[in-house]
């Protein structure tokens, strides 16, 4: 077995990630790229609104974690819009800066006008949207991609041709479509798009390895998480060969929004083993920002960024969460700049008691003291239906003590 598994004091995850009879299925590209679209994709979350200012702050925070790429946004959707990209473009970044753009020249204008580096190209190619919304059929999305593709590259951009709702497309629409770009139109890359968040990573796979066989393009991966499986989708394409791979900070996006940028850092590093240069232990600020900006909470037990995630209650193994939290977590807290931490309640052990005693320096309590401290904890924590405060163990301990 590989030892990327384990890292001291950093994770420890299964060893069968890395097993021959595992990765012997993998075509893992040599490196992978994030694209981070939070401030188009994510600004598309209900009720969410980045003003100039916020999309500036939010791309400097994206640019100092290392992410390689930042989809500032679409141009074309008002002028503030035009004047964030504009001015993230001129901020030096090391990312680089790609705009959002529907399948028209002028969009391309005014990508180039915003000093992007490139350009995502849009263009429905999901059989429900063409039947349904467009009223086209995949000749119509041909003979529309094929001179915006071609002016985005003669104007020197990066163009990325992202053909929406891919995995709803029948076959034979993808097929002809791709095969056609290619022979008249042939973009830099190709993105895979699980618009509704509903294929399996094993269809993702297979779409992922039909698209570089009819292109021999690089692919990027772009899901949803409609079906709770957008970062395992999202890997799941790296390991048929994906290079890119799409988010947005703590999942945010359209209905139940994008792969999430911190899980996916996550799973490159850890899961599959990738040797990234991303500051882990900036990620809690960058999605405090985005919290900050957005006005959307993560849940409590969301990966990577849950405010519980390190929490211990139970008393089994409480003891182990400061002294060594590899046998209860799979990544350390410390790895993003965390501690973990134990609190009372209902299911508490006598471990906890004493944990609890020996942290603010209260000495001399008996055994049966501890036992009747305990009981006392757990009957306010089923009453309460929460979790004891400081001062409400305190409070505990002078009674039971006195």
């Amino acid at each position: 077995m590989h030892d990327k598994y384990l890292q001291e004091d950093k994770w420890w995850v299964s060893p069968y990630n890395f097993v021959d009879e595992v990765t012997s299925e993998f075509d893992l590209p040599a490196k992978v790229e994030i694209h981070d679209a939070t401030l188009r994709d994510g600004e598309q979350t209900p009720g969410v609104v980045f003003r100039k200012d916020d999309k500036v702050r939010i791309a400097q925070k994206l640019d100092e974690v290392g992410v390689e790429r930042i989809e500032a946004g679409m141009p074309a959707v008002s002028q503030e819009d035009f004047d964030a990209i504009k001015a993230i473009s001129k901020l030096g970044l090391k990312a680089k800066i790609f705009t959002f753009a529907r399948a028209l020249p002028v969009d391309i204008d005014k990508a180039i006008d915003c000093g992007a580096d490139g350009v995502i190209i849009e263009i429905p190619i999901g059989y429900p949207k063409l039947k349904y919304q467009f009223g086209w059929t995949w000749e119509d999305v041909y003979r529309k991609s094929i001179d915006c593709i071609n002016y985005a590259r003669e104007k020197g951009m990066y163009a990325v041709y992202f053909p929406y709702d891919t995995t709803r497309a029948r076959d034979e629409d993808l097929t002809n479509l791709l095969t056609g770009i290619m022979k008249e139109s042939p973009p830099d890359s190709i993105g895979v798009v699980d618009t509704m968040g509903c294929a399996l990573p094993e269809a993702i796979k297979f779409l992922v390895r039909k698209v570089k066989g009819l292109t021999g393009l690089p692919v990027e991966i772009h899901t949803h998480n409609d079906f709770g499986m957008g970062v395992a989708t999202e890997l799941a394409a790296v390991t048929a060969g994906a290079e890119v791979v799409h988010s947005c900070i703590s999942g945010l996006g359209e209905r139940t929004g994008n792969a999430a940028l911190e899980e996916l850092m996550v799973g490159l590093e850890i899961l599959l083993g990738y040797e990234t240069n991303y500051k882990f232990e900036e990620i809690l600020s960058l999605c405090s920002l985005a919290e900050e900006l957005s006005g959307v909470k993560p849940a409590t037990n969301k990966p990577i960024i849950g405010r519980g995630n390190y929490t211990r209650e139970s008393g089994i193994g409480v003891d182990m969460v400061m002294k060594k939290p590899l046998a209860m977590f799979a990544t350390a807290p410390q790895f993003f700049g965390r501690q973990g931490e134990v609190v009372l309640g209902k299911k508490s052990g006598k471990a906890s008691i004493t944990y609890q005693l020996e942290k603010f320096g209260i000495a001399d309590v008996s055994d049966e003291q501890v036992g009747e401290i305990l009981a006392e904890v757990k009957t306010r924590g089923a009453e309460k239906k929460s979790l004891l405060t400081d001062e409400e163990f305190k409070e505990i301990v002078r009674q039971k003590t006195s």
